[in-house]
């Protein structure tokens, strides 16, 4: 969430909870919805890491508002984070390493842990159809979120479907 909520501060100061607004406007309702309390924790140790500085602000008749901007560190922080490549091979994938020990414990079979994560596959995907139908379609970010979850779910269910041909 750090980088995420630097690249929000670009467009100039705010507070936790117009940041967590933010990126549940952009991203949709596809997207787990940020915990506020993880926002102020994050902001919290961006302030202590220099990438961003806190004013307190006043208010009449309610607490004191707390906006953050960026400073230069934090602006060449986000830079930088804009230029690095996502390189996430799923090698460490938690259901293919169950399907790897699934024979040697003799606690689970392999074809059955398949089926019951095809099922939740699919689950998820008629899921993320609901939402892409109801989703504001002006808000292309959030199209785009749920069709590359999707095009990955389906991947993943080929897959199964290989792994099955493998092991039956």
């Amino acid at each position: 969430m750090r980088q995420q909520l630097l690249a929000l501060l670009t467009r100039g100061p705010a507070h936790g909870y117009e940041l967590k607004q933010g990126l549940e406007q952009l991203l949709g309702s596809a997207y787990p919805q940020p915990n506020v309390g993880q926002v102020y924790v994050t902001l919290g140790r961006l302030e202590k890491s220099g990438l961003i500085k806190g004013e307190d602000v006043e208010q009449s008749g309610r607490p004191n508002k707390r906006t953050y901007e960026l400073t230069d560190a934090g602006r060449d922080a986000v830079s930088a984070w804009f230029e690095e490549t996502a390189d996430e091979p799923r090698v460490r994938d938690e259901f293919f390493m169950k399907l790897a020990l699934a024979p040697l414990s003799g606690l689970a079979d392999p074809v059955t842990l398949i089926n019951k994560q095809r099922r939740q596959h699919l689950n998820t995907m008629r899921t993320l159809s609901k939402l892409a139908a109801t989703e504001d379609r002006g808000n292309k970010i959030a199209q785009l979120l749920i069709e590359g979850a999707m095009l990955h779910l389906q991947a993943d269910l080929d897959w199964l479907e290989r792994c099955q041909e493998e092991l039956e």
